[in-house]
């Protein structure tokens, strides 16, 4: 399993050579209206130009799936059209300390170095509150990938598709969430989200070819990951500054 993962979840990042790189959209997908999916990120490796997509969850915070990671990562928001990119951001990638290349834990935070500057194109996405809340059934899932699982057919806009989920004991494990259908998100696709009722519930990881027509799009559950989030998102707390007067103070006091 751990082998055919491995060949999924490559098949979902995007690997294309400067120069003639060509950018794909959600199978079965319909171009967004630009910038209205002003969360969605792309991240792409300045040197092999491998690309994945993320969401912005705070100013200083990219998700995205942890397979993505790579040495050279820059973040570009307020993307519609990937041949128009604004200036990258650096980060840091995060991710989750138990990602061993295999289904599980395929979840990643990218600090920025830089803080992202909210406005009418660029914004936060909300992520769920608690861990067993309710999702709903309606989700869409979008990104950069092929616009066919088998064919390159280029497209260098964002796209998307509605996607509907199924039982979550279909899907194998309990940090998973899935849909089946006859389109989704296949190459160029991971670490795009899945929102549900305008909440980002789950993270592309990979897909099983069920048939010649169906394929089965597996999800790293985010609200499973809370904890880990908040843990890592977490603003270092600051010292009250001490002056030389508080402390000859508490010298006398004692």
């Amino acid at each position: 399993m751990g082998i055919l993962w491995l060949i999924a979840t490559l098949l979902l990042v995007h690997s294309c050579s400067p120069g003639v790189c060509m950018h794909h959209g959600i199978v079965g997908g319909k171009v967004s209206i630009p910038h209205s999916r002003a969360y969605m990120v792309y991240i792409r490796d300045s040197e092999t130009k491998t690309a994945c997509g993320g969401i912005l969850v705070r100013e200083d915070f990219v998700m995205t799936a942890a397979h993505c990671n790579r040495n050279h990562l820059m973040v570009y928001l307020g993307v519609n059209d990937t041949d128009s990119l604004p200036q990258g951001i650096a980060v840091h990638p995060i991710p989750h300390p138990k990602f061993e290349n295999k289904p599980g834990h395929d979840i990643m935070l990218l600090k920025l170095k830089t803080p992202a500057t909210l406005n009418k194109t660029v914004k936060t996405i909300t992520l769920p509150e608690t861990e067993n809340e309710e999702i709903s059934k309606n989700c869409l899932v979008m990104g950069w990938g092929w616009q066919y699982y088998n064919k390159e057919s280029p497209s260098r806009v964002l796209k998307e598709a509605n996607e509907t989920l199924i039982d979550s004991k279909n899907c194998g494990s309990a940090d998973i969430i899935c849909t089946e259908a006859s389109n989704g998100p296949a190459l160029g696709d991971s670490g795009g989200p899945l929102v549900c009722g305008n909440v980002a519930q789950g993270i592309v990881s990979y897909y099983i070819n069920e048939s010649s027509t169906i394929y089965r799009s597996m999800y790293t559950h985010i609200a499973h990951y809370l904890p880990w989030i908040h843990r890592t998102m977490e603003k270092p707390t600051q010292r009250p500054h001490e002056t030389w007067k508080g402390k000859l103070d508490k010298l006398c006091k004692n």
